[in-house]
Parts: structure tokens; sequence; C-alpha cells
């Protein structure tokens, strides 16, 4: 292979492979995991100023996917404090589209919208209040999406097995082939699993309604179960190792 440019890309897909092999370095990345989400690690990172609380993997695992299908309109369900909004909406202004970024959540602190509506990256957002399985919501978020082309899904808001089946069985007609449907937090089930192994008690701000056995990698799996139209995307996983969305990075491969 004479070109470099191809030649590197075949050395970074091999490599690839190679994580996806290597069990070593996935037990010690799931074990650092855990202890991150003891200390709360994921809080710790700001997008333009605002609290994204995500992962540095995952935000660079988007930051690959928006670049890949340059989409113009990405749906986030789950708000928090905004970061990840922003996060999509400069990166669609780089890639100098009209693309725009509509956000869901069932409960916009105040205090988050304001800084939200004042951030310069606003003009690219629209913020929409309440539950994101509602049938009102869908008809909503569906309207909105009507005359935009390519759309790429996050979901991030309740994490419950059934909440979060219920969200893909909804949002997943809005992606088509290329796109991908992105389901985060589906950690869950492994820190459950590897702390009850470990008969650790859970650190208070991980009990939640969501728990081993009914969580969003649960309701991931029966989505799959249920829907040929996506299929994980595992050379994701294998090279980002840390991720608070392993097996959660869907791409759908036909209309």
């Amino acid at each position: 292979m004479n070109n470099p440019i191809e030649q590197f890309k075949e050395e970074v897909k091999q490599n690839i492979e190679k994580l996806g092999e290597d069990t070593q370095l996935r037990e010690l990345s799931e074990q650092w995991f855990c202890k991150s989400m003891d200390d709360k690690y994921s809080y710790n990172f700001r997008w333009m100023g605002r609290p994204i609380i995500q992962y540095p993997q995952d935000i660079m695992a988007m930051q690959e996917i928006i670049w890949d299908v340059k989409p113009d309109l990405i749906i986030e369900t789950g708000i928090a404090h905004g970061g990840s909004l922003i996060f999509y909406a400069s990166l669609l202004t780089l890639l100098g589209n009209h693309g725009h970024v509509l956000g869901i959540d069932i409960d916009i602190r105040e205090h988050n919208r304001t800084e939200i509506e004042h951030h310069p990256m606003f003009d690219k957002i629209t913020m929409y209040e309440g539950s994101s399985i509602d049938k009102d919501m869908i008809q909503k978020v569906f309207e909105f999406a009507k005359d935009y082309q390519k759309i790429l899904v996050v979901l991030d808001s309740c994490h419950t097995g059934s909440h979060v089946l219920e969200e893909c069985r909804l949002y997943s007609p809005l992606v088509k082939q290329g796109s991908y449907l992105v389901v985060m937090d589906t950690c869950s089930e492994m820190i459950y699993r590897r702390m009850k192994e470990a008969n650790e008690e859970l650190p208070d701000h991980l009990v939640r309604p969501w728990k081993l056995g009914d969580n969003a990698m649960t309701g991931l799996q029966e989505f799959l179960k249920e829907n040929d139209r996506f299929q994980i995307d595992t050379g994701i996983d294998h090279k980002l190792q840390i991720s608070c969305a392993p097996n959660g990075y869907l791409q759908c491969i036909k209309d």
C-alpha cells in the first residue's frame, strides 16, 4: 500500500481490532471506570463553559460520529446543565451547515435554562420540557423534525429498562441508514453487577430508580431483539475501552 493516508487508516483499524481482543485491558478499564464513578468523575468537565457530565472518551466518540454523519438535526433526551446541547450545537456550527439541536427534559431547572438561553450557541438550540415518551411530546418532536433529512438521536434521560426501551421504539424511526441512535448510561448494568459481586454498597449518587437487571443496557438489549434496523458499532466500544455507553452506539444499517 503506497498511499500513506490509507496506510494509516488500516493501521488504526488493526489497532482497534486488537483492542477488542485485549481482555486484560477490558478488565482494567472496567475497574477504573467503576472507581471513577465513586468519585463522580464525569461531573468535572465543561464544554464552552457549561457542565457536560460525560466522559471525555464519549465526547470524542460523538465528535467522530457527528463529523462522519453530518446530521442536520440532533435530538437529545435529557438536558441537565446543557453542556451536551452546546457541544452538539458547536460542532454543527463548525460543520458550517444549518443544523439544529433539540433537547427534551422532564424538568429543565430554571437556572440551567437561563444559562443555556444566554449562551452564544443558543441560536442552534430548542428545548422542550416534558416526558420524552409522552404522546403529545412525541407528536411535537416529529412535527419539529419533519423538515430535517439526517437525524441523530441521543437518549440520556431516565435510565430504567422500560423507559429506555420505549424511547428506542419511539425515536428510532427518525434515524435513517448511516446515522446513529445512541443510548447513554448502558454502563449501569456493569457497575451494579461488579458492585454486587464485590458485596459493596452503592454510593448515594448511584441510588436511582434503575438497578441491576433494569437499566439502560437491559432496555437496549430488548430493543435489539425486536428491531433489525440497528447494530452495535463494536469498533467504538473497542477503541474507547472507557465509556458510559458500552454497546450503546447503535448504527442504523437500513431504512
